[in-house]
């Protein structure tokens, strides 16, 4: 499962850079303020677990593979695709009831984090 993380991991990151770069410069005119500052958010988050799949990816290579790792990746992904995902959607439509998915994408990456130090506590 190493692989596949570092090849997610490294996709999800590639996608945050253009997502970001995408808000700053073709989006910003066109987005009040209030939900540019969502739109940020959903980069914020998506880039900061985006690292979150490359450190399960390397901890894959040093650990051995296990259930609370495998969580934790998947529980990441989950996380952006709800989290940053809802706000990217709600940013762009302007239909603030998107935002009622922002939660579980938040407790998901709550969820991997958790796994992740399980995972790491007992590969020790």
């Amino acid at each position: 499962m190493a692989k596949v993380f570092l090849l997610i991991g490294s996709i999800i990151m590639a996608l945050a850079v253009a997502i970001g770069a995408f808000g700053a410069h073709g989006l910003e005119p066109r987005l009040s303020e209030r939900m540019m500052k969502n739109y940020q958010t959903g980069v914020q988050y998506h880039m900061i677990h985006g690292i979150g799949l490359l450190i399960v990816g390397v901890a894959a290579l040093k650990l051995t593979t296990s259930t609370a790792l495998n969580g934790a990746g998947w529980s990441f992904l989950i996380g952006i695709i709800l989290f940053s995902g809802s706000l990217y959607a709600m940013a762009l439509t302007g239909v603030t009831k998107l935002g009622a998915i922002t939660p579980i994408g938040g407790l998901a990456f709550i969820v991997g984090w958790v796994l992740l130090a399980t995972a790491v506590t007992r590969g020790l």
